[in-house]
């Protein structure tokens, strides 16, 4: 199941139905939708759950989602403990909750830059020092033209904007592995400073996964 997709479907739903005249709140529509998700098919994966323990840097969730639905999600993968922050549909969204019409705070979300600006300041991270992955190409675009550091998942080509490529979320210690270096005793304050031309071939080929 692809998560990503389904939360950026769902919360762009909410913005078709609000400008038809639907009397919907954002909490109303995402306990709808994600109430009837089949949470029971997510499985731990003790082999994601050892490669994000195994990195020493801060490691953030930026979903479109609500946060019920990351923390379920990541409490169904087994990782809960692994993250130190959840960026989710509440936090750029902070102003829906005492909005008086549906209409005077727009919705936003990922792809717009709107959000990925208000992500990287509640956040307080530098982005020439941030490495940002998604598996959607329009999200890569955004984090790169606010400065980010970009892995495509899920991919064997690199787009345009990508800095980096990984078929699988597991492949991330083989391709970048100046993540790991930078875990020593400096704090990992180092840039991940590989261009394109010293990267054009890091594409793994992918780690079986179990479902």
């Amino acid at each position: 199941m692809n998560t990503n997709k389904m939360q950026i479907g769902d919360s762009f739903n909410i913005n078709i139905f609000q400008a038809l005249g639907y009397d919907i709140g954002a909490d109303d529509y995402h306990s709808f939708v994600h109430g009837s998700l089949p949470y029971e098919v997510i499985k731990a994966d003790l082999q994601l759950r050892n490669l994000l323990r195994s990195i020493n840097q801060r490691k953030l969730i930026f979903t479109n989602s609500d946060r019920n639905h990351a923390i379920k999600v990541l409490e169904k993968l087994g990782l809960h403990d692994c993250f130190d922050q959840i960026i989710c549909f509440e936090t750029i969204n902070p102003n829906l909750s005492i909005s008086s019409r549906l209409d005077e705070f727009p919705v936003v979300l990922k792809p717009s830059i709107d959000a990925m600006k208000i992500a990287l300041n509640v956040a307080n991270i530098d982005p020439r020092r941030t490495l940002f992955l998604d598996d959607n190409d329009r999200n890569i675009a955004a984090g790169k033209s606010v400065g980010l550091r970009t892995a495509l998942v899920g991919k064997v080509m690199k787009s345009k904007e990508a800095d980096y490529a990984l078929e699988s979320i597991l492949n991330l210690r083989q391709v970048i592995p100046e993540i790991w270096i930078m875990n020593g005793t400096d704090g990992g304050n180092h840039q991940i400073k590989r261009t394109r031309s010293e990267i054009m071939d890091s594409v793994l080929p992918a780690t079986p996964v179990g479902a």
